[in-house]
């Protein structure tokens, strides 16, 4: 019988799972056995008990769960101490960054480990179902903005009242990406005057089907790569871009920074001038903060004031919505899984011309 495992995940730095209870059942149809370390959905409520009334395996140590799993479903890369207990020829399903984790990713391959990364999934229709990308994405963006607005010390809505007017709270948010796109909405949705500013010319149609206001300078370039992703601009762009957000900051109430450029460094789009000349109690919600973030004072998992504007650099904001985001990230990894199956026999299959199967596969 085919086996697939999953253990505790560094619970300081990410609390989400990648084997629910839901997912767990459909694994079980695929003739799946199942070994997960004890405890390991406690966090999130879920009790050992419920697991085993579902035919589940509970291991009590990460190293008997690796010896008994032909595949690994894990969020992050493995932790250096678990590396050198995955058993050789192994697969290994996760959100692994292969530019960030080089070293641990190198050690694997060495192992014969056949490393799977869903942030590497092509833009393709029927992977869709699999993009962890989008459905984390848009879980950060909606929350971003939850967590800014109760920071911001006024009003959001417009307000009329007997004793005078309250305006509406102006946002900006930078990246119209899935992110960017959700924290637009979920803005509106809350009474916001919202604008947005992206590189790709393709963001504007979005942005506005939301009821954004989409900044652009003139004679914009198409910034957007072949993948759909947002590519480097040249100076040229970048000064005119600047120029335009410099004066818009002045007028913003909450900026929330969405934007990234996969396997580099996040683009620096608030400079320090620009931030010195915004009004004080402005916001600054930068998601961008694990890659570098989009502003130039941003501090992974601190909150810094710079002459009354807060900027908040947050590491992992899925953390504070692990529940929902393990849902869907778990879901995501299942249909991964049951793309490797094959439809006949339900035997792992490794077809290296599925297009999924081969931009996922690190080498």
């Amino acid at each position: 019988m085919k086996s697939i495992g999953s253990v505790k995940e560094n619970l300081d730095t990410e609390k989400r799972i990648s084997i629910t209870l839901e997912t767990a059942k459909k694994l079980i149809d695929l003739q799946f056995n199942i070994f997960i370390e004890k405890g390991y959905g406690e966090h999130l409520g879920i009790d050992d008990e419920e697991y085993k009334k579902i035919g589940i395996n509970l291991i009590s140590s990460p190293k008997e769960v690796f010896e008994k799993s032909n595949i690994l479903l894990q969020v992050e890369c493995p932790t250096s101490e678990n590396l050198n207990l995955i058993k050789d020829k192994s697969i290994l399903i996760g959100q692994i960054d292969p530019f960030s984790n080089s070293e641990s990713v190198k050690k694997l391959i060495k192992k014969e480990v056949k490393i799977f990364s869903l942030n590497l999934l092509p833009r393709i229709t029927r992977a869709q179902s699999m993009d962890v990308l989008s459905s984390q994405a848009n879980l950060a963006g909606y929350k971003a903005v939850i967590e800014s607005f109760s920071l911001f010390e006024k009003a959001i809505p417009m307000m009329m009242t007997a004793a005078g007017t309250v305006p509406p709270a102006k946002v900006l948010v930078i990246g119209a990406g899935v992110a960017g796109l959700q924290a637009i909405a979920t803005a509106k949705r809350m009474g916001a005057i919202v604008f947005a500013t992206d590189v790709r010319l393709a963001a504007k149609e979005q942005v506005e089907s939301l009821g954004g206001k989409f900044l652009t300078v003139e004679g914009s370039e198409n910034l957007e790569t072949d993948g759909g992703y947002a590519k480097e601009a040249s100076e040229e762009f970048k000064k005119k871009q600047e120029d335009l957000l410099s004066e818009t900051l002045k007028k913003i109430d909450i900026v929330i920074c969405t934007a990234l450029i996969p396997g580099k460094k996040a683009p620096l789009i608030i400079k320090e001038n620009m931030v010195r000349n915004m009004k004080a109690g402005t916001l600054i919600y930068d998601l961008a903060a694990a890659q570098g973030g989009n502003s130039a004072f941003t501090q992974v998992d601190k909150v810094i004031d710079k002459n009354g504007v807060k900027i908040i650099g947050e590491k992992n904001i899925l953390n504070k919505l692990p529940i929902s985001a393990s849902n869907l990230y778990a879901k995501n990894l299942f249909n991964f899984v049951s793309n490797l199956c094959d439809k006949e026999n339900k035997e792992i299959n490794i077809n290296l011309e599925d297009e999924i199967i081969k931009t996922t596969l690190v080498k």
